[in-house]
């Protein structure tokens, strides 16, 4: 017998939703827990990313870049086993750690990103970069 997890809802029927969820985790791999969440949106003439880091202050996040990645780094202290001397956590669930994901950057002109940070919310204006045209001239025969 296998151990499941406990789930609320009625466990004696079967959820085609619910396998396909796993199956696809199982496959594609999810966002692991020492991730976060991003969004990235196409402006047209640059990409948006936002990714949500609640409970961080500025000075905790990093954000690289390397060859053709950037990686965005967030990294929380616990100050739980310090304040926890009497004994006055009865529960502790919230997340401590680094936290970090990595996007390639290629066809992003990097040395105009643009980031900022507002309510939890980073963000991340990326400019594509203009696509050089070859010119056309005719030549001149002499």
């Amino acid at each position: 017998m296998f151990l499941t997890p406990y789930r609320r809802h009625n466990d004696m029927m079967y959820d085609p939703f619910h396998a396909m969820d796993e199956l696809e985790k199982s496959f594609f791999g999810s966002v692991s827990s020492n991730s976060f969440r991003t969004d990235i949106r196409d402006t047209g003439d640059a990409f948006v990313l936002e990714a949500d880091l609640p409970g961080f202050g500025k000075d905790d996040i990093h954000i690289d870049l390397e060859d053709n990645y950037l990686t965005i780094q967030a990294e929380r202290h616990s100050d739980y086993e310090k304040k926890d001397k009497k004994g006055d956590y009865v529960c502790c669930e919230r997340s401590y750690g680094s936290f970090s994901r990595s996007f390639d950057t290629t066809g992003i002109d990097t040395k105009a990103i643009k980031a900022a940070f507002d309510n939890g919310v980073l963000t991340l204006t990326m400019p594509k970069l203009k696509e050089v045209k070859p010119s056309t001239r005719r030549l001149e025969i002499e």
